[in-house]
């Protein structure tokens, strides 16, 4: 691959020369080539360049990119500052308002200070077409996706997976270890939230009192633009 991200160095070469690998290759170049799509391509391995494997505390996943311009940046449900904070990130943040009893600053979408802690924040599907959601819901990508929750399952070290949603918690079907905490919740997306199963959910309190059992640093959730 010619984005692979060194920390994941070892999955990405085991897995180059499977035929789904190689389609994928084919698929992205021609729709970049053809159409305009997102996040750009130098971003599309973002979530695992930036938070490596062997760092790997919770393991957020969204289902595929923001497909307006400007707001997709390889990371699920983050958005680069200076991006309106998209409704499913802003309940995301009254939910750790609520949990911390503190003040987030909701103009603020950029989730790299959780990245870079060991949160991969993981789409299942990593591009999409310019305001086409889901164009880019290929067979190429399950089959990424099975096996990147293939290597996360296999890991020793406890880690906190946050399933939200219909699409998300199917994956627990692939999460068998028992060192890992498995997390399930409606979607924080309005249409969601609002009936009900989003709020309250305490995952973020969870996730930590769950690190901390197992003697890792918890993940200061609060974004420090406050």
């Amino acid at each position: 691959m010619k984005e692979i991200p060194t920390s994941w160095n070892k999955f990405f070469k085991l897995i180059q020369d499977e035929e789904y690998c190689i389609n994928l290759h084919k698929f992205l170049d021609s729709e970049y080539h053809s159409h305009v799509c997102y996040p750009p391509r130098l971003l599309l391995f973002n979530a695992f360049k930036l938070t490596p494997l062997n760092k790997v505390k919770v393991v957020i996943i969204g289902q595929d990119p923001y497909h307006e311009p400007g707001q997709a940046m390889g990371l699920s449900f983050s958005v680069p500052k200076g991006i309106v904070v998209p409704p499913s990130l802003v309940n995301i943040y009254k939910e750790l308002e609520d949990e911390y009893d503190t003040h987030i600053d909701k103009t603020v979408g950029d989730l790299t200070y959780l990245a870079k802690q060991g949160v991969l924040l993981v789409n299942s599907i990593l591009s999409v077409r310019a305001h086409e959601p889901m164009s880019h819901n290929i067979d190429e990508y399950r089959l990424f996706f099975r096996d990147v929750l293939e290597v996360l399952d296999k890991q020793k070290t406890p880690m906190v997976f946050m399933l939200w949603g219909g699409s998300a918690r199917k994956l627990k079907a692939f999460l068998h270890n028992p060192s890992h905490l498995v997390l399930e919740c409606n979607h924080p997306s309005p249409l969601s939230a609002n009936r009900g199963g989003w709020f309250k959910n305490n995952h973020f309190r969870l996730a930590n009192e769950y690190l901390k059992k197992n003697k890792l640093t918890p993940i200061d959730w609060v974004n420090k633009n406050v």
